[in-house]
């Protein structure tokens, strides 16, 4: 199919827009350097990974159908955004490098095409990953997330992950506040159990203290055992006690020990909606939350990031190859994860404030980027 002018449609666009055949020459360097390389390490991963289950697999009689279906369909998309930055990185590095090392780049500058405009394909390159791994980090990550727990519980795993819970302090409405002493995920039971109910004015109106509390499967309630009540009002104050009485709480056993991997089940939108019932219940969980969220923008960022980086380190030809470029990249790469890590650990068991534990390494290594592109040209 031709155009008017005679001009085949791919042709005609390029033409009228300004991207030119150098530019579509370097994205489609770029993303076919990173899809391959990303396509490479995950089947290595998936055979490692294979090589370490099977035995898990055989034991429990996993279906075929479920292990590739259920579990890899479901464990590919989740390390493929994992691994998504670093391979961006040494995407730039390998490809950028080569092209250096062959004088493409001496010979694109010669041209009259600018340092910055050269950085056009790149940056376009690193808009499409950015967007492919937001939109599945926040829509289709979440639900493979839960396939695959879902296998590995009942397939891989010889218990639940669900870990107990010590010292709950919820509040579960505006005047509602729960407190146990502890929680059996198992058991589905609680000790110590309180619940205290305040009127607008801040007001203690009803405490109920019970020894054991137990979720109740068939009625779905939570039922008190050997409870002591007190109700206050107006005329005084009331107290009963007895064996066994259903409570009106609204939380269920899984809001009090939640798997470690839970964060990750949730969409977008659940995601917020969770962490404004955290907010509500002043759960402790709340950070844990608030840095899944904050990473969720943070890491679809770091591809400009890392693409900056990369493509001013390797820009210029290098006498010993490209292999000291590929060093200097890993290094980098590795460090910034690194840093992130110890960032959202700081966050969690200090004072540091999960937003600011997310941006700090794009921050620090967007000023990195910013220095070596300021270099690099000269």
């Amino acid at each position: 199919m031709e155009t008017k002018n005679g001009e085949k449609p791919f042709r005609a666009f390029i033409k009228a827009s300004k991207i030119k055949i150098i530019d579509v020459y370097i994205i489609r360097k770029f993303l076919g350097t990173f899809f391959f390389s990303l396509v490479l390490i995950l089947l290595i991963a998936v055979v490692f990974d294979f090589a370490e289950k099977i035995d898990n697999f055989m034991e429990k009689e996993a279906p075929f159908r479920a292990v590739v279906f259920d579990y890899y369909m479901n464990f590919i998309p989740y390390f493929a955004v994992l691994f998504a930055p670093l391979f961006v990185f040494i995407s730039v590095i390998f490809f950028t490098s080569k092209m250096a090392t062959n004088t493409e780049i001496i010979a694109i500058l010669n041209t009259g095409m600018s340092y910055r405009r050269m950085m056009l394909p790149y940056f376009i390159s690193a808009l499409v990953i950015a967007v492919f791994t937001f939109l599945l980090t926040n829509f289709v990550i979440p639900q493979a997330n839960l396939k695959r727990m879902s296998f590995e519980d009942k397939y891989y795993r010889s218990s639940s992950r669900r870990v107990p819970v010590m010292n709950i302090h919820r509040q579960v409405s505006k005047n509602m506040n729960v407190y146990m002493e502890s929680f059996n995920p198992i058991s589905e039971s609680g000790r110590n159990f309180t619940i205290e109910r305040f009127d607008d004015q801040g007001r203690l109106v009803s405490k109920l203290m019970a020894a054991v509390v137990r979720w109740d499967t068939a009625t779905q309630k939570w039922k008190a055992i050997n409870y002591y009540r007190r109700d206050i009002n107006e005329m005084g104050e009331t107290i009963t006690s007895g064996s066994q009485i259903d409570t009106a709480l609204i939380l269920r056993p899984e809001d009090f020990s939640r798997d470690p991997g839970f964060v990750g089940t949730m969409k977008y939108n659940e995601l917020n909606e969770y962490i404004d019932l955290l907010k509500l219940q002043g759960s402790d969980e709340l950070k844990l939350f608030l840095i899944e969220k904050h990473r969720r923008f943070a890491n679809p960022f770091a591809v400009f990031i890392l693409t900056l980086i990369g493509v001013s380190l390797s820009s210029k030809k290098a006498r010993g190859g490209i292999g000291m470029n590929i060093g200097i990249g890993l290094a980098l790469s590795f460090s910034y994860i690194l840093f992130q890590q110890f960032a959202s650990q700081f966050s969690l068991k200090g004072d540091l404030g999960p937003m600011i534990a997310m941006w700090i390494p794009n921050l620090i290594y967007l000023a990195i980027g910013f220095v070596l592109y300021i270099i690099a040209p000269k």
